[in-house]
């Protein structure tokens, strides 16, 4: 995709609101971190009391997927994630206006050797990554170091899209958005030995995906890894990140390729990721985006899992 550009039409007036409230976001993130973290976990209060559709997701899937924890232990998790949801609206804009040297203070990076040696074979990399609610924050430290090109689709809202789209590449003048549904540019790039981050932990529908087990229950797990990895003669390697708990910033783990992935099926390569996506999510529950319905598609004659809501 082209580099985003400024358009005239961006100062209409049916504008002047969002960057209205855009300006207020960036005088707010002038402020020191820690005091961003106060006032996000604030935010995140807040929309647990008036998110009431996203609050009944969250809580759902975390029951679905943490039966054996006490109820009060759920509804601290619960409480924990709306607080890391809140923080990350302000971590998306540090990302995209703070500078970069002082972004990049709060990164602690291990495993980069893994994408450099893909990247010294000549072999593309398939960043195989999470739904964090650190997710905008991550990319953009990890960007400051290795050239990540991502999968990307355009906001509805066109001066919001050129925000998004300038903040996200301005760490790495290299790296290039890649449409979501543009596979054939994704397999180019992956065979031209490039990295991409890729996310196959949310449900895409049944149509693209295998049922295999998440967490115990059936989930539509889509097939896209394994056909990447081999259409692309790519490794698959996983990536993981967590806001650190002391306020000294974000922990991100580059982890070693998939050994001998693909497999010799789909199915087998699907439950593996997932086996992969439960160990990493019981290591930090409250910073994953729980408020996604992961669980929405199901095999044909099972119960649905979400109750329809006002």
């Amino acid at each position: 995709m082209d580099r985003p550009r400024f358009r005239r039409y961006f100062l209409h007036p049916r504008f002047w609101p969002l960057w209205l409230g855009l300006g207020l976001l960036w005088l707010i993130v002038q402020l020191p971190y820690r005091a961003l973290l106060v006032i996000g976990r604030a935010l995140g209060a807040l929309m647990y009391l008036v998110a009431g559709e996203r609050r009944y997701i969250a809580a759902r899937n975390l029951e679905l997927c943490f039966p054996q924890l006490p109820s009060v232990e759920r509804q601290r998790l619960l409480k924990e994630n709306f607080a890391s949801t809140g923080i990350a609206f302000f971590e998306m804009a540090m990302s995209w206006w703070w500078p970069k040297a002082r972004l990049a203070r709060l990164a602690h990076i291990e495993g980069l050797e893994h994408l450099q040696a893909a990247q010294r074979d000549g072999q593309g990399a398939i960043l195989m990554a999470l739904h964090f609610t650190t997710l905008e924050v991550g990319a953009a430290l990890l960007g400051q170091e290795h050239t990540i090109d991502g999968m990307y689709r355009e906001h509805g809202n066109p001066v919001f899209d050129f925000i998004q789209r300038r903040g996200r590449e301005r760490h790495n003048l290299d790296s290039l958005a890649v449409e979501r549904e543009d596979v054939r540019g994704m397999l180019k790039l992956l065979r031209a030995g490039r990295a991409i981050w890729y996310a196959p932990d949310q449900d895409y529908g049944a149509k693209q995906s295998l049922f295999v087990p998440l967490f115990g229950i059936e989930a539509a797990t889509v097939t896209a890894t394994t056909k990447f990895a081999r259409l692309g003669k790519a490794r698959v390697i996983p990536f993981t990140q967590q806001r650190l708990a002391d306020g000294s910033g974000y922990r991100l783990v580059i982890h070693p390729p998939l050994a001998d992935f693909p497999g010799e099926t789909e199915e087998a390569d699907c439950l593996r990721i997932n086996q992969w996506i439960e160990t990493a999510l019981r290591e930090c529950p409250e910073q994953y985006l729980w408020a996604h319905r992961r669980f929405k598609s199901r095999p044909p004659g099972a119960p649905k899992l979400y109750e329809k809501r006002r």
